[in-house]
């Protein structure tokens, strides 16, 4: 008799993998389930969105540093924000060849919806697993970020 796949470490690795992507997918799905008028942006726009509400005002190179893509891509993703009112630009207090992005109001109402349908969401699964299968996530949850951030 063999050991579970997810005892060695390529094991885990690969169960973690195909666990991961499914849950963010599943959870992306749930984002974009939105309300009529709502503007449909992609991932990366809302992940540039979300960082201005939760980290502040950027400039575009911070912003694109931050959410790890190339200056070029971060312009277009900016320029759809922008178009749709959900981010502002202002004029850099110190430099001016820069500008500072913040989320406009209306960003960050769009932002705090995709939050709230998304932890629903979870929180409705989670409610579903025992009391030790939630303490058990709640140890391996810092776990993740960790593995997230490396």
């Amino acid at each position: 008799m063999t050991a579970p796949a997810h005892r060695s470490d390529a094991g885990l690795a690969t169960s973690l993998r195909i666990s991961v992507n499914r849950l963010a997918r599943r959870l992306r799905v749930e984002r974009t389930v939105g309300e009529l008028g709502e503007p449909s942006l992609s991932d990366t726009q809302l992940a540039a969105l979300a960082a201005l509400d939760r980290h502040g005002a950027m400039t575009p190179g911070e912003l694109a540093e931050h959410e790890k893509v190339q200056p070029p891509s971060m312009t277009r993703v900016i320029a759809a924000l922008v178009d749709s009112g959900l981010v502002t630009r202002a004029s850099h207090p110190t430099d001016r060849r820069q500008v500072v992005l913040t989320a406009s109001d209306s960003g960050r109402d769009l932002v705090n919806k995709a939050r709230r349908r998304r932890d629903a969401w979870l929180a409705k699964r989670l409610a579903a697993l025992s009391p030790q299968e939630r303490a058990t996530l709640r140890a391996v949850a810092p776990i993740l970020a960790k593995l997230s951030q490396s």
